[in-house]
This record gives C-alpha cells, structure tokens and sequence, in this order.
C-alpha cells in the first residue's frame, strides 16, 4: 500500500502535486498557511490563487507553452483542467476567471478523500519523507532558513511585479476599441490608443514617478520576463512601443489607422467587469500609479480595483541541488517544485508540481522516481533546472530553445514542428506506463 505524501504549500504547483499524488492512491496531507498567515501578494485563503496576470499563456499547440499545455492535460493535470472550465476570452491564450478558478481547485481538492488538509504553516523541512515543498517564490522566512540550511547555501532571489486592475464600468469606452492583433482570433482586448504628443507626456511622467521603497534586500534582481513598466521605460524613450505599448497589427476604428502607441486590457474575468492592464506590472506607489495611469485617454477615471505591487521571488540554484526528477540531491525524499525550482510562470510552476506529486507518490509506494523524457516540454523543464548552465542560473518560461534539437537535417521552418512530434510521442509512451485512477 503507498505511504503518506506531506506536500507544503497550496499555490498552483502544490495544488497539482497534491491531486497527481492522490490520483497514484498515496495519502497525501496538503499544508496551507493561508488564510491564518498571509503573505504580502496573495488575497485569500483558497488554494492556486493567482497573484499576477489571470493568463495562464498561449494554448495555441503550435507554441511551446501550448505543448507544454497539451502534456500536462495529457498527465490529467488539475490546474488545466479547472482553468479550461474557467477560462474568459482571450484570443490564443488561456486566461481565467480568477475567482472561478481558485475556489473551483480548492472545492475539487477539499473533496478528494486521499487528500487531508491542514491550515498552518509548516517552518521547517519535514523530516522522513516523501514531501513535496511547493510554497513558490513568497515561501515564509522560517521555512526559507530550514531549506538554506538543508542545502548549505543562501537562496537567489529576484523581485517580481504585478500589474494593476480596472472596474470595466470606469474605462472610457469612446476612448477604445475591441480588437486582437492581426485580426487573429476574436477581438478580445480592450486597446486604449495615444496619440505621439500623448505618449511622450505619459512617458515622461512614467519614467519620474515615485516607486515605493523596498525594505527587504539593499539590491534589487529583477527577472526580465516580470520587468515593472517604468524600469523598461527609463531603458529608452521608444522601449515601450517594442513592449507592452506597440501599436503593431492594431488599426485604430476612428481614425482606419494604426495608433501611435497602444495599452491593452484583458478580461479578468467572465463577466467582463474587470479588467487587467496587460504588461504593466509596475512598483509605483498607489497614488502614483492612479496619476500616471489615468494619463492614458481611456483610463483617464479609471477606478483602480488592485494596485500593481512587487514582492519577493525566492528560488534555489535548481542545477546544485535537484535532479531532474526534482528531488534533491542532498535529502532524499525531499522533492521541490513551482518557481522555487527555478522554473518561471503559472504553468511552468503547475507543471514541477505535476512531476514532483507523481514522483512523491512513487517513492511513497516503493518505487523509483521517473524522469520525463527530454524531448517532452515537461522533461525539459526538469531538464533546464537540473543542469548546470553555461551563465548564473536564471529563472525561465518554458520555450522551443529548451527542447533539444531533431536528429538528422530538418529545415529550419520545419524544425518546430518536429519538436513537436518528437514531445507527443515521447509523452504517449509514458502515459501508457502510468496507471492512475483519476
């Protein structure tokens, strides 16, 4: 009979650990802090809340976060298979309901009779084993010192931000126009345009404004993929119409041309009463971010239902310390898993914890961890955070550049496309050798 499987942490990664573990028939006791102790990003006390954008990325299959989607659907992922019943318009990408989505897993997993859940918050490591630590990038300072301890070195760190959140109904709707760039999929984002003159006074304003002070560290890392909007604004004048501004493959209804400069907004949720201002993470202060942000025309009284805030980001040095099935290579039976591995985003963290669940409940039954093949998007992941780099170890999303290359001579545009077939069918074979009953 499989043993127990203790799992810390309720975010996206532990969520699916906890349900991939229960589904292989271990007893798992899932440990959640919140909502007795908060921490500075999340709202509540349901399980897989989302803190950032409600995007959960591309699900087009012809993308890497898409394959990354399809495998993990594939291995009966909770995560994707609560954000598909969740999910809002959003072109090609998979965005959700936030609300719906985290008390639609934490209803799932509270009825789950393989899964007991304990409300407190767990300060060190738990000693016998297997545990699945998946307390992601906001874990408490007490469990932060257990696990540096455990591996003998401090954690890297990088600060993370989060964009803000707008009541649909404040939005001056004369201002902007539904569209998708190119005209692909449905018209889904919400394009608030500036004329030049408009955005040269937004810009100049943005790149003055006040940021709030950062008590923690005396040096701030910040991770290229979660860059606050004024920082990428101080890189240059024009920076932000090659990021979260540009007007390309948008044509503006009043005028029938392309804007000089453009902010997109995207559902929060279903009924469409929300609002999240896309790529502007940001660390302005509150009163700061209410005066530049409501420069853009359609914003102009914008009521502000979430301010953007930054937090920590904690991580280990994944090539140091895990193996590639994430369990550590210093305590057996201590699996890691989300963006404490080093992987970045909300699917790339489900997925490590997809992993890490099936590989505790493994060992819980007397058996050997598996390694996801390389050639899948999941194995590669693995792959990247267990492997030492030729640079510092970064966090990273999941992309094509971390699948390896097709054997023989395949032509550049076809070589996608290869890696593609390459990672179903490695991801086939396994799924035949796994016998889960959920």
């Amino acid at each position: 009979m499989p043993g127990e499987v203790v799992i810390v942490g309720g975010g996206l990664a532990g969520s699916e650990a906890a349900w991939q573990a229960a589904c292989l028939g271990a007893q798992v006791t899932l440990y959640e802090m919140r909502p007795r102790t908060q921490t500075p990003a999340h709202a509540t006390g349901e399980f897989a809340e989302l803190v950032c954008s409600n995007s959960l990325g591309s699900d087009s299959p012809k993308t890497a976060p898409g394959l990354l989607k399809s495998e993990m659907r594939r291995f009966g992922s909770l995560i994707l298979s609560i954000a598909d019943q969740a999910r809002v318009p959003a072109g090609q990408a998979l965005a959700v309901d936030r609300d719906l989505f985290s008390r639609a897993v934490t209803a799932r997993l509270e009825s789950e009779p393989g899964i007991r859940i304990i409300r407190e918050e767990v300060r060190e490591v738990p000693a016998g084993g297997p545990v699945v630590i998946a307390t992601g990038p906001l874990t408490s300072e007490a469990l932060s010192r257990s696990l540096a301890n455990l591996l003998g070195e401090e954690h890297l760190y990088f600060f993370d931000a989060a964009a803000p959140i707008v009541a649909g109904e404040s939005i001056e709707w004369s201002q902007a126009f539904w569209a998708s760039r190119y005209g692909k999929g449905d018209p889904d984002y919400v394009n608030c345009p500036l004329s030049e003159d408009q955005y040269e006074e937004f810009w100049r304003n943005l790149i003055a404004a006040d940021c709030a002070h950062l008590h923690e560290f005396e040096s701030v890392k910040l991770f290229e993929g979660c860059m606050p909007v004024e920082e990428m604004a101080r890189r240059g004048r024009d920076t932000l119409l090659f990021g979260p501004m540009k007007p390309v493959g948008l044509t503006d209804p009043r005028t029938g041309r392309r804007p000089y400069a453009v902010v997109q907004l995207r559902k929060e949720n279903v009924p469409g009463s929300l609002f999240n201002l896309v790529g502007f993470q940001t660390r302005l202060t509150r009163p700061e971010q209410r005066r530049v942000f409501r420069m853009i025309p359609a914003l102009a009284r914008a009521e502000f239902v979430r301010y953007g805030m930054m937090h920590r980001n904690t991580f280990v040095n994944g090539p140091e310390h895990l193996m590639p099935t994430l369990e550590l290579k210093a305590a057996g039976g201590v699996f890691l898993a989300g963006q404490i591995t080093g992987v970045e985003g909300y699917i790339e963290s489900a997925a490590a914890g997809l992993v890490a669940g099936i590989n505790a409940a493994m060992l819980a039954r007397a058996e050997s961890p598996i390694q996801f093949p390389r050639e899948t998007a999941i194995g590669s992941l693995c792959h990247y955070v267990s492997t030492p780099p030729r640079g510092d170890f970064q966090p990273m999303n999941i992309n094509f550049g971390l699948l390896p290359e097709p054997p023989g001579h395949v032509r550049k545009n076809e070589r996608r496309s290869a890696q593609i077939e390459m990672a179903e069918q490695a991801a086939a074979k396994l799924e035949r050798k796994l016998s889960k009953r959920c």
